[in-house]
This record gives structure tokens, C-alpha cells and sequence, in this order.
């Protein structure tokens, strides 16, 4: 049986990409660059805006006119260097508004992220501290009764303690599902986004648009934002790390984000074949 010539590889960042302390590995670094040497097309697919990875992308040399990056989870899939919008499902204001008075509801805070006015919320809690801090991006509070009913928003999230989000996630009405594409990021945040926007279909858009089939590529993750990629890619990767409806549907179980998993993987199913 001929091995499959892998062309693109998508990677979450946080709990993937990224080890516990928030650094991308030299193994991990070394084995990407050894991949875009050999022709594959490597793209970085997170929840984070195009800002908050672009430390990232400069450390992997990953910024010129032909690469491209998924970001807010793939609301938008863009060119690094031009910005260029690929592909764009994004939420507005009126959506933003119905998940702020749910949150109210509740108990829980919640944070949006805007085209106009960046990330926004409407009391400062230190979950969106913690992803100002992860986006570099500038927090502005405001109350989302004032957005515009046509605001475009990225995606707008339901940010607590776990075990308050747990409790809250329990409480969403069914209804919400066929509203938004519901993921929850890590223990601590919950995004919504356009019905139509998930890292699968983002990673498809591009796929399509580079001409590359589904079983020609890998995507990596660890989270619940990253099951609909690992569901579309040829190779599926759940990281040991990952949660265990990412572990059911991968193809091919790594090792942790702390372990190299990355360059694991790029080793394995790309370099030695």
C-alpha cells in the first residue's frame, strides 16, 4: 500500500503547538521547517485574532506572500504577510447582545471580540485580562447593548471559573446549537461563532483553495475547538494531552505538547515515508 503524500498540516497553538509554558519546542521548530522545505504547506489554526499569533508565525518564518493562517478559530482564513481575507463567517452585534444577556443569566462573564472596536466586554474580569494578555490585544468595556445590531464580530465568548462555565454549558438553551458553532477552547472559555465557521470547514476552504483533497493533510489539536478539523484531515492527531472526545474521533493518538508531539508526528508520517 503506497503511503499518502501529506501537503498541508493545520496545528493548534494552545496545548498543541505551544508547551505548557507557552513556547514552541526547537524539535517542534526544527521539524516544521524540515516540512516547508519539502514542499507542505503548514498554516497555524487557532481561536487567537491574526495578532495574537503573529510572534509565533515570525518565529517559524511563517510570513511570507505564500503562507496562510486560520484565525478565531477559522471565522477568518487569511494570508500572513497581505492580511488578505480567504475566507470570512463571522457573528454581529445582534448575536453578541443574545449571548451577553444570556451570560447575565447565568452568572458567568463574557467577552467579544470586534472588527471595529477589538476585544471588548462588558465588566473587566480576569479572563479577558488573560486573553489580552495571549492576544496582545487591548481590552475595551463596554456594555453590548450599545454594539450596532450589524457590528461584525469575530466570535463572542462565555468566559469563567470551569466549574461555573460547566454549570452554565448545562443551562444553554438547544436552540443555541443551530445558532452558533458552540466549542469550548479550554476549561475556562466557551466561543460562539457563525453556524458556518469551525477549524474543519476553515481548514477545507483553504485545503480547496490550494488545491489539496482532505486525506492529503494532518491537523493537530488537543481541544474541543479543534474537533472538526481532526474529524476532516486525512490524519486526525489528538496530542496524549488532548480531552477524550478529541482522543475518540483522531486517527493517530501523539504524544503531550511538553513531549514534542508536534515534531512526533511531522517525523513520522512526513520525513521518514
Amino acid at each position: 500500500m503506497v503511503s499518502t503524500m501529506y501537503k498541508l498540516i493545520a496545528l493548534d497553538m494552545d496545548g498543541t503547538l505551544l508547551n505548557s509554558d507557552k513556547q514552541i519546542s526547537a524539535e517542534n521548530k526544527t521539524a516544521i521547517a524540515a516540512a516547508r522545505e519539502k514542499g507542505v504547506v503548514v498554516v497555524l489554526a487557532s481561536g487567537r485574532p491574526l495578532n495574537g499569533m503573529k510572534p509565533q508565525l515570525e518565529e517559524l518564518g511563517m510570513t511570507t506572500e505564500d503562507d496562510y493562517v486560520l484565525s478565531y478559530n477559522a471565522s477568518l482564513v487569511q494570508k500572513v504577510k497581505s492580511e488578505e481575507v480567504i475566507r470570512s463567517q463571522i457573528i454581529t452585534g445582534t448575536d453578541a447582545k443574545i449571548i451577553a444577556k444570556l451570560a447575565k443569566e447565568l452568572g458567568v462573564h463574557v467577552h467579544a471580540f470586534s472588527q471595529e472596536k477589538g476585544l471588548i466586554t462588558p465588566q473587566l474580569n480576569h479572563y479577558t485580562e488573560h486573553e489580552s494578555s495571549i492576544t496582545g490585544m487591548p481590552i475595551t468595556v463596554i456594555d453590548f447593548e450599545e454594539l450596532a445590531d450589524d457590528e461584525q464580530v469575530m466570535k463572542a465568548m462565555m468566559i469563567d471559573e470551569p466549574e461555573l462555565l460547566s454549570a452554565a454549558i448545562k443551562q444553554l438553551p438547544v436552540a443555541l446549537y443551530e445558532q452558533f458553532t458552540i466549542v469550548q477552547s479550554a476549561p475556562f472559555f466557551l466561543e460562539f461563532l457563525n453556524p458556518n465557521s469551525n477549524k474543519g470547514v476553515g481548514v477545507k476552504a483553504l485545503a480547496d483553495h490550494l488545491g489539496i483533497t482532505a486525506d492529503e493533510v494532518i491537523c493537530m489539536g488537543d481541544a474541543g475547538n479543534d474537533w472538526h478539523m481532526i474529524k476532516y484531515a486525512g490524519l486526525g492527531v489528538a496530542m496524549e494531552n488532548a480531552t477524550d472526545d478529541i482522543k475518540e474521533i483522531a486517527n493517530h493518538i501523539t504524544v503531550s505538547n511538553n513531549d514534542h508531539g508536534v515534531a512526533k508526528v511531522i517525523e513520522e508520517f512526513v520525513l521518514n515515508v
